[in-house]
């Protein structure tokens, strides 16, 4: 591993460490107006152990994207992660992530309640035909049952 600090945060994290599933701040930076742009690393599968289906990733994003609106106006953009263990959550003059931890909990919540992805179709997606409803459930589902542990970004913080 390099000692060189890269541009890219995530790139200094040391994934070898973390404990998914988590939510931690992976950046902040306020725009030239003064606004506050937070970026949070909402991990669900542990790096380089485990990833989610590609299916199950294209759905919760569109899941996520259409319902975590509805419990918060300041939600700039819910984005998939290459590496398929998480999503990048970016907000907008807001910092409190006790509340973000509800954000996304209420959501998950939606997503299991969920009769269909939303636009999953020709019209309103690029890859209409790449959807997995009961994938994304079940991320979502492993994601929740750990709801107390997401806070806990390092094994080595871990209660045992």
């Amino acid at each position: 591993m390099a000692d060189k600090k890269m541009n890219v945060e995530s790139f200094n994290l040391d994934h070898t460490k973390v404990q998914a599933p988590y939510v931690r701040v992976a950046d902040r930076k306020t725009g030239t107006n003064g606004d506050l742009i937070v970026k949070y690393d909402v991990r669900f599968s542990q790096p380089n152990k485990e990833h989610m289906d590609m299916m199950a990733v294209h759905s919760l994003e569109h899941l996520t994207a259409e319902h975590i609106r509805n419990h918060a106006d300041y939600i700039v953009d819910f984005g998939p992660m290459g590496c398929q263990t998480g999503f990048y959550l970016t907000v907008l003059n807001h910092d409190n992530i006790d509340e973000i931890l509800e954000v996304l909990e209420k959501t998950m919540e939606d997503v299991l309640e969920a009769d269909e992805v939303p636009a999953s179709n020709e019209v309103q997606c690029g890859w209409a035909a790449h959807h997995t409803l009961e994938g994304a459930k079940e991320v979502a589902e492993r994601f929740l049952s750990k709801r107390d542990e997401w806070s806990v970004v390092f094994a080595e913080d871990a209660v045992k």
